[in-house]
């Protein structure tokens, strides 16, 4: 065969790697399966050669499309990739010294590509794991940046013809909104084709009753066949390209059904009209594909507002900062800062790092983090995170945290990576459909089998009304959708999903167990007084002063991120050594050749042997740095005792008291009132934990709980049978965190205790868990909604459909509707606009910004 070239040069056959023409007299081959095939330029023979000598030649025969229709870009320089200034923004660590990069290639069309990219880049040295994401033309590798250079990576991507780059430098929404306008444009010309065709379809339906010029009736079927043309050939395109896929990985999907009741009404309507005989259905064929559309557009809608929401949560991050240098200030690229870098962010300005703020007051909004569009105060000594906008006055910031270490890029991989975890039921489901689907095609196979036998005129329409209207579609979305809508709706409300679990396992949940400090309190615990002990051979003198055992403290408490440990900020005069921390307990250390113990009572005693009574708050002591007292009872928890003591006995008492966090007392209301069991467990004495469970109506309550004690707890509770959700914030509530059933923590706890959380709370708002429970009892509802009326549907349709009692316009319009309906039911997750009592995104001068 010879084609002619866009410059009117003669050319030979297709390059059958790209598909570009190969010019005439070209010297470009490659032997792919015995055959030597055209090539058409130096890239593509070198493409073809690495893939059969890679032995991964089946790509040619797994590929959808013949061709990928691009010559490779072999000219692309990879090595500005291996800076390391160039790799700290596009690299994440893994365990045993290997690193991870997420991947953007457009090029990828099929199944056969990932099979194709996870083979030949999985063989290279140093490579532990590659994964290709499809649907999002992305690929997840895991390898050791030692053995293999990230240039030679890319290169390996490009030596088998796909441009590969990293996915923080690409704009992850281009795909999605192309993906979307082309389904809204394939929607635009199925609803276009669908209503000429119906008001064709609508006289020639008139005309078989009153009566039609039979030039008419055959000019009204032609333009209809036009009309359908594009609708099916362009518009059902989706279900096509699906149904192929499908076939050659073996795996049953929906679209099969679907392109085969398509093209076997099309071909056989455009036959009969050819031939002048015979009924044609192409009101039915646009019919269906126009509703089958609308039903993905509106799915893809729902997605395509979690990846918004994802994006614009990475966009926030401004690309320059302005830095304070020898008392001038110099504007950097804000992936420079470093950490104790001092930074100026003026008035209507978005934070580019977290940090501590050293000078000015001005208040934050945090929207982005936790949904909360009020503003926060924020003053010298307090913590401000990237993403943030400032929205009074100047603030002067010591940063903390730049670029993937943020609090703000951990949000983001979280969600990402829990949006990449598939739940059961979604797998199950997809295993159902699919089995369903071989149903469905062996029933059609019957039908027309016993039809031709009986009415053999008639068995090819009753056949495609058999497809048509026992898609499962409706089966197929009715879980992920509706999980979809509702991890949305929650991240919308600042509760970030962390597991594929949650949802379905909170719907269960029948006893809640919370943390004391820091969950149930706001867990900024303050001295309220020191105690200090005496010594009986000098009169009853103390020991030591107040600064002396508060410098103490916070020598041993450096570095500790226990709430309690942040209550003793005093000036530290030497660095403790030798410390060694007991999870929820104390700590042990030297200082200046002295070892001291810091903890609860009951830790000191057992630590350095004392009797519990000598541990114990002396009834006459001498009392020092007495603090305001709290101005309600209802204000402050009742008081958390910490002991100070040396090997030769007590030192000190520390009396803390924590404000009880706003809505705790609402929330265990909130939470009777659902009927579910409240317990309170706390490694605080008894007598505090006592006091704020009166206040706030908890009745169940253990205090004195080491972690252990708390696991042993809730496996206990889990042998009875209950499903119990943890709530906690503490590195000493990890373990406890893991074995509950479902977990939660705020955004305030340690980074160790959200990676054991199921959920996180970016809220302050305790309501949120409430919200959280409620929403997900509703989406288990409206699962099984959608699932009970898919299989009714589905069941009761299908004997009509055998029997010939549903033609295949309404068989068409059967099955799109039960759809829709799935469809429209899910978005009720989403919620409604009026309900959103919080904006996820802040306002503020944020361009320019860094693409992702």
């Amino acid at each position: 065969m010879t084609v002619t070239s866009a410059d009117g040069n003669s050319s030979q056959a297709p390059c059958f790697h790209c598909g570009l023409p190969v010019m005439t007299g070209s010297a470009y081959a490659a032997v792919i399966d015995g055959h030597e095939r055209p090539m058409c330029c130096a890239g593509c023979q070198a493409v073809a050669t690495t893939i059969v000598d890679g032995g991964l030649d089946k790509f040619y025969q797994y590929r959808d499309s013949e061709r990928l229709g691009q010559r490779p870009d072999m000219a692309v320089d990879f090595l500005a990739y291996d800076l390391p200034e160039v790799q700290a923004d596009i690299l994440q660590s893994s365990s045993g010294g290997a690193v991870i990069i997420d991947l953007s290639i457009p090029d990828i069309t099929c199944a056969a590509c990932a099979w194709l990219i996870e083979r030949h880049v999985g063989r290279l040295p140093g490579v532990a794991r590659v994964a290709v994401n499809v649907s999002r033309h992305r690929c997840r590798v895991e390898w050791r940046l030692d053995d293999l250079a990230l240039s030679e990576l890319l290169g390996a991507f490009a030596g088998i013809g796909y441009r590969a780059l990293p996915a923080r430098e690409t704009d992850p929404l281009r795909d999605s909104e192309r993906h979307l306008r082309q389904y809204l444009l394939r929607l635009g010309v199925a609803g276009f084709g669908m209503m000429q065709v119906g008001m064709l379809a609508l006289a020639l339906y008139l005309g078989a009753f009153e009566g039609m010029d039979a030039h008419w009736h055959q000019f009204f079927r032609w333009v209809s066949l036009v009309v359908a043309t594009p609708v099916v050939l362009f518009s059902a395109r989706p279900f096509f390209s699906g149904a192929h896929r499908s076939l050659k990985t073996g795996f049953l999907t929906m679209d099969v059904p679907i392109a085969l009741a398509v093209a076997l009404a099309y071909l056989f309507s455009a036959w009969a009209t050819i031939t002048a005989s015979g009924e044609v259905y192409f009101d039915a064929v646009s019919m269906l594909v126009f509703f089958l559309l609308l039903g993905r557009f509106l799915e893809l809608r729902v997605r395509y507002g979690n990846e918004v929401l994802a994006a614009e949560t990475s966009r926030l991050i401004p690309l320059s900062a302005q830095r304070l240098v020898n008392g001038g200030i110099e504007c950097v690229a804000a992936k420079s800062l470093k950490r104790d870098d001092v930074i100026v962010v003026s008035e209507g300005e978005v934070l580019p790092a977290d940090g501590v703020v050293i000078d000015g007051q001005s208040r934050v909004v945090e929207a982005i983090l936790t949904g909360e569009q009020k503003p926060v105060a924020k003053a010298p000594g307090q913590t401000v995170s990237a993403g943030t906008v400032n929205t009074a006055s100047r603030l002067t910031i010591r940063v903390e945290a730049v670029g993937e270490a943020t609090r703000l890029a951990t949000i983001v991989d979280m969600a990402e990576s829990a949006e990449a975890d598939k739940p059961r039921q979604v797998e199950l489901a997809n295993r159902l459909a699919s089995w369903f689907v071989a149903g469905v095609l062996t029933m059609a196979l019957a039908v027309y089998l016993v039809w031709s036998q009986y009415d053999a005129g008639r068995a090819l329409w009753v056949t495609l009304s058999v497809l048509a209207v026992t898609c499962p579609c409706a089966l197929s979305l009715a879980t992920p959708l509706a999980l979809a809508a509702a991890t949305g709706n929650l991240r919308r409300r600042g509760i970030l999903i962390r597991r594929s679990h949650v949802m379905q396992t909170l719907a269960r949940v029948n006893r809640v167990v919370l943390d004391k400090t820091g969950t149930l309190t706001e867990g900024h615990p303050k001295i309220q007084r020191v105690v200090l002990a005496q010594n009986p051979s000098d009169g009853g003198s103390p020991l030591m002063n107040e600064d002396e055992v508060l410098g103490i403290a916070a020598a041993l408490e450096q570095g500790c991120n226990h709430p309690i440990a942040r209550a003793f900020d005093a000036p530290i005069g030497t660095t403790a050594q030798h410390l060694r921390y007991q999870v929820g307990a104390g700590v042990v250390g030297v200082l200046e050749s002295q070892s001291y113990v810091l903890g609860s009572p009951a830790f000191v005693a057992t630590e350095l042997g004392l009797a519990p009574e000598t541990c114990a708050l002396p009834k006459t002591s001498s009392v020092s740095g007495q603090a305001d007292p709290p101005s309600s009872e209802d204000s402050f928890a009742q008081q958390t005792l910490v002991l100070l003591a040396s090997p030769t006995g007590p030192l000190a008492w520390f009396v803390l008291s924590d404000a009880i966090r706003p809505g705790a007392r609402q929330l265990v209301a909130s939470l009777a009132s659902r009927n579910l069991v409240v317990e309170m467990l706390s490694g605080d004495h008894p007598v505090s934990v006592a006091s704020l469970a009166e206040k706030i109506g908890i009745q169940h309550w253990i205090g004195d709980s080491k972690p252990e004690d708390k696991l042993a707890h809730i496996r206990s509770r889990q042998a009875d049978g209950n499903v119990v959700l943890m709530v906690g914030d503490g590195v000493n509530d990890v373990p406890v965190l893991s074995g509950a059933d479902v977990s939660m923590t705020l955004a305030e706890a340690t980074d160790l205790t959200m990676l054991a959380s199921d959920t996180v709370l970016l809220s302050s708002r305790l309501d949120c868990l409430v919200e959280a429970l409620d929403l997900a009892k509703k989406t288990e509802a409206i699962i099984k909604q959608n699932i009970l009326w898919a299989l009714g549907y589905n069941g009761g349709a299908l004997p009509l459909a055998a029997l010939g009692w549903v033609p295949p316009w309404a068989a068409a319009i059967g099955m799109s509707l039960s759809s829709l309906i799935v469809v429209f039911n899910s978005m009720r997750l989403q919620g409604k606009p009026g309900e959103m009592k919080h904006s996820a995104m802040p306002t503020g001068r944020v361009a320019p910004v860094l693409g992702t």
